[in-house]
């Protein structure tokens, strides 16, 4: 029946119409939704995670499924508050985010009138007040499943602009009881208030499939959470009474009720205060201390701490729960796991700030009223190359030839193009190169090779060309003589013939080659004495 008549209200008050009736170009509501709500703000926290036990979880899951959100949303305030390790991974999922840089993109096969919608955008997301802070506030739906800030509009001329973004606890609002998808407000209603039209910037972190109240990670994190709260109280009970023996009391079988009180108030107070008073007749014997080992509940707690990690952030290795299985190939592999997951938060979340804050803003100051064609918030989700790799592979790939573009290298190592005369950086001027030392000849040696350069010995390429230059002139003349062969030679063997011939039986006629041969073995000889004996400082003779 409770569930019919709710069924029943929240028909009749979307058919009624709750808060302003807002269309394209009108003005924005007045004053916050909440400015009236004194109950909600005074409201104090249930805080169910105190004495919490499983049958009373499976009824906190069971009310939000009704539409409840209130014990859940309570519950996972206390976990983030009261789990050290839960904090942290979630601090640093929600953190990555945050510190990434951002443009405001027009949609694909943009107009003119586009782009200018996404720059004017992008430059009024830079004048809002704390934006870090409000998508702080907004990755709290990681942990609830959603995020609600409270707009405030302030008028600018003919503008409108957010002046404050304000962030609502989860407790605040319940679930349509129809839908179980629509966010309504708490207030003296049975269903709840519909949320005005352009009040409202709500973020819906989907970390899995289902209904509003399912889609969140307190409904995985619960569980591990309430078994590492079980045996951190094991733990703590066992330390607080390990290596303290056991006390026995004997007291007479005449003592009185209130002597009886006495000997075990007595008992209690040795294991700290190693002292008491006891009346006559009454004795205590001190037997073995208790004994016991902490690592069951060390190994529960560590297998919580590691569930908790996977969930959060998608391994254990970038935390300190690792147990010592902490490898660099293995680390890395979890950070890309991270990765992962914080691309998917930040598409998540750019498609929460399209609709909830991007839309109105167009439609208040430009009349936009096209929803599939909004400008979208862009996170940088490049990671930052190996400048030293790049450094190292790109200037031989240029030597052998490949075309590489400067705007693609800029893009890649993440560095801007500079801009007009605006200064660059520049490579040092290399220093001259210094003419290598040339060690004395010895005197005999220096003699034969007058005709070699003074600066550096010859080398066979220097000796080769000298070779070619001394038998240029008996080539000149061989050609000569040989001249152009007939027309009719047609094969290879019919030109052999005929040049044999012509040389007078295969023999050489200038008399050149043979001494610029000879000249080039006895330079060639000269040269290799010089080196070896310059090499090992020996003066020939």
């Amino acid at each position: 029946l409770v569930s019919l008549r709710s069924r029943i209200l929240s028909r009749i008050a979307r058919l009624a119409g709750d808060g302003p009736q807002t269309q394209a170009g009108t003005t924005a509501p007045a004053e916050p939704q909440t400015a009236g709500m004194v109950t909600r703000q005074r409201e104090i926290a249930g805080h169910p995670a105190r004495g919490l036990t499983p049958a009373r979880l499976h009824r906190i899951l069971e009310e939000a499924e009704r539409g409840d959100l209130v014990a859940q949303s309570e519950l996972a305030q206390d976990m983030e508050e009261r789990n050290g390790h839960l904090a942290a991974e979630l601090d640093k999922r929600r953190r990555a985010v945050i510190q990434l840089d951002w443009t405001v993109e027009p949609p694909r096969n943009p107009s003119a009138a586009e782009r200018a919608d996404a720059e004017y955008l992008d430059e009024l997301l830079r004048d809002v007040p704390e934006w870090e802070d409000v998508l702080y506030d907004l990755t709290d739906a990681y942990l609830h499943g959603f995020a609600a800030l409270e707009i405030e509009w302030a008028r600018q001329g003919r503008e409108y602009r957010p002046a404050r973004l304000t962030h609502r606890p989860q407790t605040w609002f319940r679930l349509d009881a129809e839908t179980r998808t629509e966010l309504r407000l708490r207030d003296d209603s049975a269903a709840g208030a519909a949320l005005w039209p352009l009040g409202w910037l709500v973020h819906r972190h989907r970390a899995r499939s289902g209904y509003l109240h399912r889609i969140g990670l307190v409904r995985s994190l619960c569980w591990p959470y309430l078994f590492q709260s079980y045996g951190v109280g094991d733990l703590a009970e066992l330390l607080e009474i390990y290596g303290i023996p056991v006390r026995i009391g004997h007291y007479p079988a005449t003592a009185t009720p209130e002597q009886k009180s006495t000997l075990l108030r007595a008992l209690a107070g040795i294991g700290h205060n190693a002292a008491a008073a006891l009346p006559e007749g009454m004795t205590v014997d001190f037997e073995a201390h208790a004994q016991g080992s902490a690592d069951p509940y060390q190994a529960l707690i560590g297998w919580c701490e590691r569930t908790i990690s996977k969930i959060l952030i998608g391994g254990t290795l970038t935390s300190d729960s690792g147990g010592g299985t902490n490898t660099n190939a293995l680390g890395r592999v979890h950070e890309t796991a991270l990765w992962d997951l914080v691309t998917s938060d930040c598409r998540q979340l750019a498609g929460g700030i399209q609709t909830g804050l991007l839309g109105p803003l167009l439609m208040l100051n430009r009349g936009h009223s096209d929803p599939t064609r909004l400008p979208r918030i862009v996170f940088d989700l490049s990671e930052p190359e190996d400048m030293e790799m790049y450094s190292k592979a790109l200037p031989p790939l240029a030597a052998l030839g490949l075309r590489i573009p400067h705007a693609w290298a800029h893009e890649r190592l993440g560095i801007p193009e500079p801009e007009g005369d605006e200064p660059v950086l520049l490579p040092p001027p290399a220093p001259p190169a210094a003419a290598p030392a040339v060690p004395p000849a010895p005197a005999p040696l220096a003699a034969l090779s007058a005709g070699l350069p003074a600066t550096v010995p010859d080398t066979p390429d220097r000796i080769a060309a000298r070779l070619r230059d001394e038998a240029q002139v008996g080539m000149d003349r061989l050609l000569a003589t040989i001249g152009e062969p007939p027309a009719e030679i047609a094969t290879l063997s019919a030109y052999r013939d005929w040049l044999d011939a012509k040389l007078g039986g295969g023999t050489l006629p200038a008399p050149e080659f043979a001494a610029a041969m000879q000249r080039a073995l006895v330079l060639g000889h000269l040269a290799g004495r010089f080196d070896v004996q310059s090499e090992v400082g020996v003066s020939g003779d």
